[in-house]
């Protein structure tokens, strides 16, 4: 298993972005994020550092591998 980077919020819905997802809403400091094929949505928080278990669930929840979401960014 890959090590994860550490990440904004910012930088991962850049990353996520790239991968196809597009930006739905923002409720407070979360912003939600959906692609359309295949179906899926991710909430990112908007914090200057992103915690190891929380960008575990985003990568998790996008569908794609921590190798993948490493090259995105």
């Amino acid at each position: 298993m890959s090590k994860l980077p550490r990440v904004s919020g910012r930088e991962c819905i850049k990353a996520l972005e790239r991968a196809g997802f597009y930006i739905r809403r923002q409720e407070g400091s979360h912003i939600i994020l959906r692609c359309d094929d295949p179906f899926g949505q991710v909430v990112v928080p908007d914090h200057r550092e992103l915690d190891r278990g929380t960008l575990r669930a985003i990568i998790r929840m996008s569908g794609l591998s921590v190798d993948e979401f490493t090259r995105l960014l």
